[in-house]
């Protein structure tokens, strides 16, 4: 018999998904078991799978000691490097630049180096997470950006801050806005584009068309252009949906790639430009909360800038 109890971390969650998390060697069909026949209680008492724990409960648990996994030290996190563009930093969260190049979670080429990597490195060197003291929480992103693409990442240093702006993220409370350089000159210098969307996961691209089809979503697209420099222009744009490789799909649909985009783009003027990633940059950040926000409430209304977007020097240089 041992015994588990939850902290802040835990708190907010059912139990079958804190355990899920806590042991993640044991099948799903023997969890629901030992919750039925009482081998997990909750303060003492039988208990349902969508029982909601709050810090302080006590887990009774009598479980095979092979479902608690030991601890180890050599956390893969560690082989990270320490390297992170922190714009701000509360002990909720940290704001970070992420530069075109760092892909912010694992992938199927993963080396060790991701940008949540390098945030629970920077944590664990700081005293502020460490696994040991953790049963299901980890530090997490709110919100991803391709590895081509460079720009304002949130990250969440506790559960309840990542609970409460994945919801705000869900429910368009944050405002987040981009800059782009795009080929051609605009003849609208504002406007908002409508148009669908349709995913090909083989190909992982998407095709934007005027008119609906049985598996497309409507894209909403605001612009509106900055400045204008030989035959290219610099937008900020704001997502008014939030859909795959939307802002690079859709200006290349109506006749304006982005430079430096090799999937939707013209690579003969990336080439000539000599642009390695796309000119895309979330660059902006605005906490609009419309409803509360609990302990981060103090947020609300901020509004944070990536500084030296990389691209922009381009159109403050003496004209040709």
């Amino acid at each position: 018999m041992r015994t588990v109890e939850i902290g802040a971390n835990d708190a907010g969650q059912r139990l079958d998904k804190f355990l899920s998390k806590k042991f993640k060697n044991m099948p799903k069909a023997l969890m629901y078991k030992y919750i039925r026949t009482k081998h997990i209680k909750l303060n003492g008492k039988k208990c349902d799978i969508s029982a909601k724990l709050q810090a302080g409960d006590i887990l009774t648990m009598y479980i095979k000691d092979e479902f608690f996994e030991p601890v180890k030290d050599d956390y893969d996190f560690l082989k990270a490097p320490v390297k992170l563009d922190i714009i701000y930093e509360d002990k909720n969260i940290l704001l970070l630049n992420k530069k075109p190049g760092l892909i912010v979670h694992p992938d199927e080429n993963y080396h060790f180096d991701s940008l949540i990597a390098r945030v629970q490195h920077y944590l664990y060197d700081k005293g502020e997470y460490d696994p040991k003291d953790e049963q299901s929480f980890a530090p997490a992103l709110v919100n991803r950006i391709d590895r081509n693409t460079g720009g304002i990442v949130i990250a969440a240093k506790t559960a309840e801050a990542l609970r409460v702006l994945n919801q705000k993220l869900k429910d368009r409370e944050l405002e987040k806005l981009y800059l782009c350089t795009a080929v051609g000159i605009f003849k609208k210098k504002e406007a908002l584009l409508i148009d669908y969307l349709e995913k090909n996961e083989k190909q992982n691209r998407v095709y934007i068309s005027n008119k609906p089809t049985p598996n497309s979503k409507t894209i909403k697209t605001k612009y509106r252009v900055l400045a204008e420099k030989d035959q290219f222009s610099l937008l900020e744009v704001d997502l008014l949906t939030g859909r795959t490789h939307q802002i690079r799909a859709h200006l290349a649909y109506i006749g304006h790639p982005l430079l430096g985009d090799g999937k939707y783009g013209k690579n003969e003027i990336n080439r000539k430009m000599g642009y390695k990633w796309q000119a895309l940059y979330s660059y902006k950040l605005i906490f609009k909360f419309t409803t509360p926000a609990g302990s981060l409430d103090y947020l609300n209304g901020m509004s944070f800038t990536a500084p030296d977007v990389w691209f922009t020097d381009f159109f403050s240089k003496t004209q040709n």
